[in-house]
């Protein structure tokens, strides 16, 4: 799998998500937004301090609060950044 090395919170809950192969990936965070613990992240102060977690295995908002790297990339839609 591959491993992410960078992400970034856009606007309307979405997260840009860069990947160690060069692909870079838009998950939508909307439909999660209604289920514990991701509710919290309706807070966008608190969304947008979203962080690549160590190895690149995921990203995280604390420590109840994550993805996997699979997550990202099999739910990502695919997007072109030029």
């Amino acid at each position: 799998m591959h491993k992410v090395i960078d992400v970034k919170p856009v606007d309307d809950y979405k997260l840009i998500v860069t990947f160690d192969n060069g692909i870079v990936k838009e998950y939508d965070m909307k439909p999660k937004l209604n289920e514990w613990p991701f509710e919290l992240l309706k807070n966008k102060a608190f969304f947008k301090a979203v962080k690549v977690d160590t190895g690149g295995y995921g990203v995280s908002w604390n420590s109840d609060i994550d993805l996997s790297e699979f997550e990202l990339w099999k739910n990502g839609k695919d997007i072109n950044l030029v």
